[in-house]
């Protein structure tokens, strides 16, 4: 089995890259030229591959060099933010970088969520994708993630923040022009308002109970629960939503439950991270309020929403069932 390559090597290696000369990269890492060539040298005759052809005036990679760099720059980051995790446990401020993926449609508490926290620790990077595609957490290289969702990818270590139920829901004046479905056939007669899955493709399927699923036709796409909440009540077809999100209509008769017990499930809403240990402190205290906010926006929409808030790495999930 090879040894790891050395890092002071790639580092070496990606500060040529990335400075365009080892003259440039010599001065950058305040070491001798002559240094900069011998760690260029043996990291070459470690991988066994030219990895730089070097001319009078630059520096160009050759195809095991293209391949090599995007890795070296992740190990480099990966210690780089190891010491970074060591470095601030020292009573200093907290600073770093953050990477955090949350859907899109956030209220307008978030972003005052976000300009407190960037307030009370202003030597922290953070960097924030609004997206309701799921990202991979560790492809993509992000810290933290803000998910609502029936399943998360195996691996990732979730707090449990809420749980909800999924109803099918239709509006009085729906029903009563298309006629009320009795069973998961009838909805291929009726008209369907359907989400987007984790991976941006229009939905096809409705949960079923347990891991059963159920086959749909959409005359409505979108990423929007709202959008999908609003159609439903304005009598354009029939909706799978969150509890927390309906109740008040359903109570007010605005909006009927339909097909109980035949669709419907589970909604966990978590904060997930990629990885138990190490984690840089600045990226727990953001995990912290991120959960403060959600539980309390949660609590707000529907105190009646079950708020556990353990950690635990997330399962591999079962095959779904399908249901005609």
């Amino acid at each position: 089995m090879k040894e790891p390559l050395p890092t002071v090597e790639l580092l070496a290696f990606t500060k040529v890259v990335d400075t365009g000369s080892v003259s440039s990269a010599a001065q950058a890492l305040r070491v001798p030229r002559a240094t900069i060539g011998r760690r260029l040298a043996l990291l070459e005759r470690r991988v066994g591959r030219r990895l730089l052809r070097r001319t009078t005036r630059s520096q160009v990679l050759t195809d095991a060099g293209s391949a090599l760099y995007p890795h070296a720059r992740m190990v480099l980051d990966a210690v780089k933010r190891a010491e970074e995790s060591v470095d601030s446990q020292n009573d200093g401020p907290l600073r770093g970088e953050i990477r955090v993926s949350v859907p899109a449609f956030v209220p307008p508490s978030f972003t005052a969520m976000v300009c407190e926290f960037l307030k009370r620790f202003p030597e922290v990077r953070l960097h924030v994708h609004l997206t309701n595609r799921v990202v991979d957490l560790r492809r993509d290289g992000y810290d933290l993630a803000l998910r609502a969702s029936r399943e998360l990818e195996p691996g990732l270590i979730a707090r449990t923040l809420a749980r909800d139920a999924l109803v099918a829901v239709a509006s009085p004046t729906y029903l009563a022009e298309h006629g009320t479905p009795r069973s998961t056939r009838d909805l291929a007669k009726h008209r369907c308002l359907l989400d987007f899955t984790g991976n941006d493709l229009p939905q096809g399927y409705w949960p079923a109970g347990g891991s059963s699923q159920v086959h749909v036709d959409g005359v409505l796409f979108a990423n929007s629960r709202t959008l999908l909440r609003d159609a439903a009540t304005r009598d354009l077809g029939i909706a799978v939503l969150p509890m927390m999100e309906v109740r008040p209509l359903l109570e007010g008769g605005e909006l009927v439950h339909v097909l109980p017990g035949l669709i419907g499930g589970e909604l966990l809403v978590v904060v997930a991270h990629p990885e138990r240990e190490f984690v840089p402190p600045q990226v727990r205290a953001f995990a912290d309020a991120l959960t403060r906010w959600t539980v309390a926006e949660l609590s707000a929409i529907s105190p009646a929403a079950s708020q556990p808030t353990g950690r635990s790495p997330v399962p591999r999930h079962r095959k779904s069932k399908q249901r005609s």
